[in-house]
């Protein structure tokens, strides 16, 4: 297992950060050994603070030879020409083509990593129009783990192969999109207990198919469509009408267009499976939009995520309709 990680993160670095990152960046992480890299799950760039290496629920910091340090004062500090080169690379030098993203906060590149953006926010009409000034960058490294939901599977899908609709709970860097997509792998794909199904992706932040030109980097089975870099309350009902999925799975549930097209969607007799930000039920059920659907039980499954002891951990399998706790503990996936 270990050596697979190694490839994996060796091959991620390699393929899809390296590529942004300025030369004197790639040259102090390659420094770092692949027994530390291996469980990275961010890259954290502060202008005049240390360059963070964020390894599931710990970081550490390296001096300018890549050798990880504890005193910070050692630490490398990254600077505004770091920042300025690695957007230019992440943007092809043409960082005004993003500038949906770039209100968002955040931009997807190749392999569906999302970089998260800090700096001054431009104000029109009381929205954010863009940034500007930027001063922090956060790396999310996106992973593609088959079989990673493998223990969820039994869950979610009934003896008459019908899916459940499933909301996966999880604070941010629990592994809930790397979930989602072997779980849309799985359904799509069918095994020798159940038939596969058409699951349509909406992919708003490019994050779960990780496309490139339009087309899937990632394998999300053979009865999957996916619209990408589109808002989720208006790609569930264009792919609801017009590809006929049995399944709709989206990421990050949040605003209240999503909460009414979740419902148009189990209303038309599709079955969802998406994700939302949080610790637990109590929490969600105090927030707007989400709450009602929990309310109103629109969801079979809640599958509750957490980092502890590692990421991509299932804390609990809860079923709804009468909050009984399928299944609980520290089942890593």
């Amino acid at each position: 297992m270990t050596d697979n990680k190694n490839i994996l993160i060796k091959k991620i670095l390699e393929q899809s950060i390296y590529p942004v990152l300025p030369e004197q960046l790639i040259s102090m992480i390659s420094a770092v050994s692949l027994e530390h890299l291996r469980n990275l799950t961010e890259i954290r760039l502060r202008i005049n603070q240390p360059l963070l290496l964020v390894l599931g629920n710990q970081d550490i910091t390296v001096n300018p030879m890549g050798e990880v340090v504890v005193n910070y004062n050692e630490a490398y500090l990254c600077n505004q020409d770091d920042i300025q080169r690695t957007l230019q690379l992440m943007s092809k030098n043409s960082l005004y083509a993003f500038e949906h993203q770039l209100k968002m906060g955040f931009l997807t590149i190749d392999g569906g990593h999302r970089i998260g953006l800090t700096g001054q926010a431009i104000i029109d009409a009381g929205e954010v129009k863009t940034l500007k000034s930027i001063n922090g960058l956060n790396i999310r490294l996106a992973r593609e783990v088959k079989g990673c939901a493998d223990q969820i599977i039994p869950y979610i899908i009934t003896k008459e192969g019908q899916v459940l609709n499933t909301l996966i709970i999880s604070p941010p860097r629990c592994g809930k999109t790397t979930i989602l997509r072997d779980l849309i792998r799985q359904i799509s794909m069918g095994s020798n207990i159940y038939k596969g199904l058409p699951v349509g992706v909406v992919d708003e932040r490019s994050e779960i198919a990780a496309c490139k030109s339009g087309i899937s980097t990632v394998d999300l089975g053979i009865r999957t469509d996916v619209l990408d870099n589109c808002p989720k309350a208006m790609g569930m009902l264009m792919l609801i009408r017009s590809m006929s999925p049995a399944v709709v799975a989206t990421d990050e549930l949040g605003r209240a267009e999503d909460i009414h097209a979740v419902r148009e969607a189990l209303n038309a007799g599709v079955s969802v499976v998406t994700t939302v930000h949080g610790k637990d039920l109590s929490e969600l059920l105090h927030r707007p939009y989400v709450g009602e659907l929990l309310e109103n039980k629109y969801f079979h499954r809640y599958i509750l995520l957490s980092d502890d002891p590692r990421v991509g951990t299932i804390k609990k399998i809860i079923d709804s309709s009468n909050n009984k706790i399928l299944w609980e503990g520290a089942k890593k996936c």
